[in-house]
């Protein structure tokens, strides 16, 4: 676990843009068992590649999409863990990743980034891929 003071900041660069940081499985339960609209997951990490490319990726894609989730919430991994576990269970079958952005319609997983997509991608090619998702899915 990663001391707050070290990730405050991180963690405001989503939450100061609108998301919404889930801190309870309690609150992430709540927010992605929604069974009408879309919800985009950012699960935000302190590694160079959260920074760098998902977390402005994400802010880039909603900046400039018309479409665009209903609701963003966040949850940190290595901070909130618990919350961070009940995300992933949403997002399973996928393999717990973070950085991973994640986007639901209607309850269902749809759109998946994960680690592998993010790391070494520029946040511009992160934001083209999310607006896609966000035209067909929002």
């Amino acid at each position: 676990m990663y001391p707050q003071e070290l990730t405050i900041p991180m963690a405001k660069d989503l939450t100061d843009f609108g998301f919404e940081g889930l801190r309870t499985p309690e609150e992430v339960t709540a927010a992605l068992d929604q069974q009408e609209g879309t919800t985009m997951v950012v699960v935000n990490s302190v590694c160079g590649c959260a920074a760098a490319n998902a977390r402005p990726g994400a802010k880039m894609a909603v900046n400039a999409s018309e479409k665009r989730p209903n609701r963003m919430v966040t949850v940190f991994a290595g901070v909130d863990k618990e919350a961070t576990e009940k995300a992933r269970e949403f997002m399973l079958p996928y393999p717990p990743s973070s950085p991973s952005i994640a986007l639901f319609k209607d309850g269902q997983l749809v759109h998946f980034l994960e680690r592998h997509h993010i790391e070494g991608r520029s946040a511009e090619i992160i934001a083209a891929n999310l607006q896609l998702a966000f035209e067909r899915y929002c």
